[in-house]
């Protein structure tokens, strides 16, 4: 097995109300893969993914310890570089939150900050991301438009074409397609397997026959405990933990 992309030991979250979300977790994720954590709500994927890219910064957390390592960068050291770190690990949450600007400003607006003035750079970068999110053929001729003038699915694109357009290493998707269509899930998805050959994804699905779809490898949580890890095929047909089982198997959840 290659060099993990993300190695995880030992990470312990509780929030300030008490809630333990991460119970004592030690994962890698592997790179140029797509790791699907799936599990019933409230099990702690959201968190796990917040952690990740020092969202969790946001939440009113009582206590975090453990280790999180993208190879020598420490992503919990208290000085770190959030801004750079959200650069290499971008995320895609399930409610899309485009901001109050036009379309094509919505995807160069990060690339600016970044430090790119080249305006044919920008347009192009703008174009791949948004024909790697399954958009630009819908909305190539309304790139002036505002962003909060597409439909919810298209929002949701748009919103995948921002993180797509930084070129980020690790692409973290909260349940990116809980809002799309048949059609737009599928090209979504197809997007996924072939951009796993650049990119590390970590994806936490909206529904089960997603997760065994599209799994590389699978991480079961289970109240804020990781059940069981293993290939995507193997969770899905054989897991070995009487909770995976039942959990795979629609006993529960």
């Amino acid at each position: 097995m290659p060099e993990a992309k993300i190695t995880i030991r030992d990470l312990y979250l509780r929030y300030s109300d008490g809630k333990e979300a991460l119970k004592h977790i030690s994962l890698d994720i592997q790179p140029n893969a797509i790791t699907v954590v799936f599990g019933p709500a409230g099990g702690g994927k959201s968190s796990l993914l917040k952690v990740l890219n020092r969202l969790i910064d946001l939440s009113d957390v009582e206590e975090m310890s453990g280790e999180v390592r993208m190879g020598k960068l420490d992503i919990l050291e208290r000085g770190l570089d959030v801004v750079g770190l959200r650069r290499r690990i971008g995320v895609v949450f399930s409610r899309p939150i485009p901001l109050p600007l036009t379309i094509f400003q919505n995807i160069s607006f990060g690339l600016e900050v970044a430090g790119m003035r080249d305006k044919d750079e920008l347009r192009a970068r703008v174009e791949k991301a948004l024909k790697q999110a399954v958009l630009w053929e819908e909305i190539y001729d309304r790139l002036d438009d505002p962003a909060a003038s597409l439909s919810g699915g298209q929002q949701q694109r748009l919103c995948l074409a921002r993180v797509l357009a930084l070129e980020p290493e690790v692409i973290m998707l909260d349940e990116p397609t809980s809002a799309l269509d048949p059609v737009s899930t599928a090209k979504i998805e197809e997007f996924l397997q072939e951009a796993k050959k650049d990119y590390t994804i970590l994806l936490a699905p909206h529904n089960q026959q997603q997760a065994a779809r599209m799994s590389d490898y699978a991480a079961f949580f289970l109240q804020g405990e990781l059940v069981e890890y293993a290939g995507g095929s193997d969770m899905f047909m054989n897991p070995k933990d009487k909770r995976s089982q039942d959990y795979v198997q629609g006993r529960f959840g």
